[in-house]
């Protein structure tokens, strides 16, 4: 029987980031902090609803939090293709959380089922 090509394979598919959830800004800041210290990754970016400690760990503020525990988002090279390869297998997105880049290509999407608490996303950000 031969094996079929998964989504690591077929879209060079890898963790791109971990979100954490906080209860407040501040308490996002001191993660941020303490991650810094812990394994030197710095405050980076800040984006409305979050703020990033380098470009591995997202920490979402409550009003934006994704996931009972948290979120991972996974890079993928062709978002639609791996939408449909995932849809095919059961595991069907959320249209309302797209975002697009300004070309209007999809820069992420959330898949409508959690796995362990966490929300899962497809990303274009490596």
């Amino acid at each position: 029987m031969e094996q079929q090509d998964g989504p690591v394979e077929l879209f060079d598919m890898h963790i791109s980031h971990v979100g954490i959830n906080a209860a407040s800004k501040e308490e996002a800041e001191e993660i941020v902090a303490l991650l810094s210290v812990l394994i030197g990754l710095r405050r980076s970016v800040t984006a409305p609803v979050s703020v990033f400690a380098g470009t591995l760990v997202e920490v979402m503020l409550p009003e934006a939090a994704r996931g009972e525990k948290g979120h991972i988002g996974f890079y993928v090279n062709d978002i639609p293709a791996a939408i449909e390869w995932f849809a095919q297998r059961g595991f069907e997105v959320n249209p309302e959380t797209m975002s697009l880049n300004p070309d209007g290509s999809i820069h992420l999407i959330y898949f409508k089922r959690q796995i362990a608490g966490f929300a899962i996303h497809l990303t274009c950000d490596r």
